[in-house]
């Protein structure tokens, strides 16, 4: 199994890593059970959006926020770091903000053109994964601006969410939110874009697996 490097992570450049040590295939690990909580924690706070439970929802994304720290910190503290691990978190940050999106839009607290434009993002990166696969690789390694770009959408779209309430900071919630959200619109789209350049170079420069295999 290929593994991607990026040599500068803003300038998106690939190389094949010969080894990558520390990364196994191991399931039960104390990193992964964490990732699994957060995903069975999804439909949970995609009912309290559309239930109008706004605080819970909030509390229980800052605790899924919370053990997406954590399980990271573990996994590179004890050496726990894990193919499906690397394969869990993402996935968990990428349906968080969806259900989110969803919700809101479904309340008619955001247009539908943002669920439109953050999903679409997604479909282009999954359209990506059988050139990948054809040449040995699962993934791409998530980059400065991908992470960035997740930052900023995992800030913005609770604090919008507050930013319809009646409470006192709700106007300047979504003030704030309404920045982070363009803001993490904008730079979920650039990474991807980096991503499709890095897809680009790995189908020019790597051979097909089949090929190598004989």
């Amino acid at each position: 199994m290929g593994v991607v490097a990026v040599n500068g992570s803003d300038s998106g450049d690939v190389s094949v890593a010969a080894d990558r040590p520390l990364v196994s295939n191991r399931v039960w690990t104390i990193p992964n059970v964490l990732s699994f909580l957060r995903l069975l924690g999804v439909p949970f706070f995609l009912a309290l959006i559309l239930l109008e439970h706004d605080v819970a929802a909030v509390v229980l994304l800052a605790l899924a926020s919370l053990t997406d720290l954590l399980d990271g910190r573990i996994a590179r503290r004890f050496n726990q770091v894990s193919k499906l691990g690397e394969m869990l978190d993402p996935a968990a940050d990428r349906l968080y903000i969806f259900a989110t999106v969803l919700g809101l839009a479904v309340r008619g607290i955001i247009p539908w053109w943002l669920l439109v434009v953050l999903v679409g993002r997604d479909v282009t990166m999954a359209a990506l994964l059988p050139a990948l696969k054809s040449r040995g690789f699962t993934s791409l390694p998530v980059n400065f601006i991908g992470k960035a770009a997740t930052f900023c959408l995992l800030y913005a779209l609770p604090l919008i969410l507050l930013g319809a309430g009646p409470w006192v900071i709700s106007p300047a919630a979504s003030i704030i939110g309404w920045a982070f959200a363009i803001w993490g619109a904008f730079l979920y789209w650039w990474a991807g874009l980096m991503y499709i350049w890095q897809t680009q170079q790995i189908l020019r420069s790597v051979p097909p697996v089949k090929t190598r295999a004989s």
